[in-house]
């Protein structure tokens, strides 16, 4: 862990009228990945295992947003799932490290698209976890 899944209106995979720009959101995945990657702890530590990190993204194709008046309008939710035991310090540069990222992806679209746009992150209490797979040792540190 850390997860985050993207889900998004599919109407913002379709080009913008002006400049043809779209959301990218394969783009978006990569940025995001990359930047849970540069969170380091109190002590300079990368804080989330570089083989535990993943960004899923979805598009929705059926979908309403306001009251419908703003035909093509949009919605990004970004949603974070760590596990628990970081600090307040690393749970706030997490989030400024996904909001840097997701500001900066999404700043020229915001000025041609109409989208709102939700970052949350989410710790709790799991009662059930569970994992199996083999990507850890292939960035294990000698």
């Amino acid at each position: 862990m850390p997860h985050i899944v993207v889900l998004y209106t599919a109407n913002l995979d379709q080009a913008a009228p002006t400049t043809g720009a779209s959301a990218d959101i394969g783009r978006l995945c990569r940025s995001l990945a990359d930047a849970l990657l540069t969170v380091r702890d109190e002590a300079g530590a990368q804080v989330f295992p570089t083989g535990g990190v993943r960004v899923l993204a979805y598009p929705t194709a059926h979908f309403a947003v306001a009251d419908g008046s703003v035909a093509d309008a949009g919605f990004v939710y970004i949603t974070l799932r760590m596990a628990r035991g970081r600090s307040a310090a690393v749970q706030q540069a997490t989030g400024a490290a996904l909001q840097a990222a997701t500001a900066a992806h999404f700043g020229p679209l915001l000025a041609e698209r109409r989208f709102g746009l939700t970052l949350q992150i989410d710790e709790g209490p799991e009662v059930f976890d569970a994992k199996l797979g083999n990507l850890h040792p292939l960035f294990a540190r000698p």
